[in-house]
């Protein structure tokens, strides 16, 4: 009687490994056989004009891209996809580019609704696309599940890696509403292949499937979701096949420096807390900040001051300018001579001479030739070595001596320089790493000084985060904290980013109230 149990039990449970193993057949819609419609789809695509059957929407503005509503013929084939998804092990991705989560690689899942799919999208699918497209797309299988929940994005981008020709996103959302956030939206470009503005949005509805192809223009992003209720699940991947040409990477021209201002110590008398002009006091900070290469110094301008400036940033008429491309920053900065007088006064401390003199002794850097150096020290030892040697009995360190005069000649010290903006960081903002960064990355000396912080919140995104490039390593992290002045000092291998500035930092709805935002002067200093 036990074997006989025993025997059954086994035998279920075959039966129910067979069962999840057994994949499902998706039926995809109708569309994807009728040999007109995809005759009308190719043509279309190949002038790239607008098309429409049905389901299916083509349209090639700002790039080609369509969509096919009722992808998969059977409702309970989709939910039954959807459950296996929801059931799947997801994981926190964040950078400065995106934050969500997302499954592991679908390739080898054995959850017959996922492997049913992922035959049909890769197999008589990618057919159909290829005759679409006329292309030769490979069978390579690149396709994972992504959870959108509120305040995740993803941010203006273009897809472009080698050997991905065709994207694809299919929805697996509740009802979904544009005020729900986590659109599609697609930008246009500027004929250096820079992204400007989004003209489309698409938002996500229920077994929708979006494809587009992955070109030099294809800049997009997934719209930060608001809802903070809803998921946006969604199935996405890329197919393989021949890449586009792709123009040579525009490079922005550099930004120009400038040397100091001629303004001498009585400016920082006037403007820095006296604690921080204490000689003593210059000489700690220095030391802790050679052994960390970075520091914050809290309550740094006179209270009063502070106050001036902060009060000025947020009534004046200062007038702001959109800084972009968004594939690589997406914040306001101010124009200087709409700057009212005391934003003035506090930019030209920055730029100053005695604060050039003032970053020297905090930091160690050779930012005015004042500020003693290294090569110094071992100048004097060698001189004071002359003058004591007994086998010479004249003065070998006078001002004359040939070897020293050649050496001063030999040496031009270069001219320390700054670049600066004063910027406003508010609801949808950030900057984010690039190529072109990367490339041009060399030693200096970072200046933040926020205003207007003193409600923000960690959760709301702003900070500033270090990262070593090429690498997911995050080396430093500096919070808005007003009045706080944070230097940091990074190598050629160090990069930063300001994190998206998410939908949490708005305010309640009550009325009219305004938008929470923070200010900032940021500085680069070059020895």
């Amino acid at each position: 009687m036990s074997s006989k149990r025993q025997q059954e039990e086994g035998d279920n449970t075959e039966n129910r490994k067979r069962r999840k193993k057994r994949e499902e057949i998706a039926e995809l819609c109708s569309l994807v056989d009728d040999e007109e419609v995809k005759s009308r789809v190719k043509e279309a695509w190949s002038h790239r004009a607008q098309y429409s059957h049905g389901n299916l929407e083509l349209d090639c503005h700002p790039f080609p891209h369509c969509i096919i509503q009722n992808f998969i013929s059977s409702e309970t084939f989709t939910e039954n996809l959807q459950r296996e998804l929801l059931d799947l092990n997801f994981h926190e991705k964040s950078n400065d580019l995106y934050k969500f989560k997302q499954s592991d690689d679908l390739r080898k899942r054995t959850e017959p609704h996922i492997s049913g799919l992922r035959a049909a999208l890769f197999g008589r699918f990618r057919s159909w696309l290829g005759d679409v497209l006329d292309v030769d797309l490979e069978p390579t299988v690149d396709i994972s599940c992504a959870k959108y929940q509120y305040t995740d994005v993803l941010l203006c981008h273009d897809d472009e890696l080698e050997g991905r020709r065709i994207a694809f996103i299919l929805y697996l959302v509740p009802p979904w509403q544009s005020s729900d956030g986590g659109t599609l939206d697609l930008y246009t470009t500027d004929g250096d292949f820079q992204p400007q503005s989004i003209v489309k949005s698409l938002v996500p509805s229920w077994n929708t499937l979006v494809f587009f192809e992955v070109s030099p223009v294809s800049f997009h992003q997934v719209a930060e979701v608001l809802s903070e209720d809803k998921c946006r699940l969604s199935l996405s991947g890329w197919f393989h096949g021949p890449s586009l040409e792709r123009p040579p990477r525009h490079i922005e021209p550099p930004i120009p420096r400038s040397p100091h201002l001629p303004r001498d110590e009585t400016l920082l008398l006037e403007w820095v807390n006296p604690m921080y002009m204490d000689i003593s006091y210059q000489e700690q900070i220095q030391e802790e900040f050679e052994d960390s290469s970075e520091i914050q110094l809290k309550n740094f301008l006179k209270e009063e001051k502070f106050v001036e400036v902060s009060e000025a940033l947020r009534l004046a008429e200062i007038q702001w300018t959109r800084r972009g491309p968004p594939n690589k920053r997406f914040y306001e900065v101010a124009s200087l001579d709409t700057l009212p007088p005391c934003v003035t006064e506090c930019w030209e401390l920055l730029c100053s001479e005695a604060f050039f003199l003032l970053l020297s002794n905090f930091t160690g850097l050779r930012l005015h030739y004042l500020c003693p150096n290294d090569e110094d020290d071992e100048n004097e030892e060698v001189e004071k070595e002359k003058q004591e040697d007994p086998r010479d009995g004249e003065a070998t360190g006078s001002s004359d001596s040939p070897s020293v005069n050649k050496k001063s000649q030999e040496k031009v010290p270069s001219t320390p320089q700054c670049i600066g903006d004063v910027r406003r960081w508010s609801h949808g903002d950030y900057t984010l790493l690039h190529d072109g960064e990367a490339a041009r990355a060399e030693y200096a000396l970072d200046l933040i000084l926020p205003f207007g912080c003193s409600d923000w919140q960690s959760e709301f995104g702003g900070f500033t985060s270090y990262v070593a490039n090429e690498e997911d390593e995050e080396l430093l992290t500096v919070y808005p904290e007003d009045n706080s002045l944070a230097l940091v000092y990074r190598d050629k291998e160090t990069l930063k980013f300001v994190k998206h500035i998410n939908h949490r930092c708005s305010p309640q709805p009550a009325g009219n109230s305004p938008r929470r935002a923070f200010y900032d002067f940021s500085f680069v200093y070059y020895e």
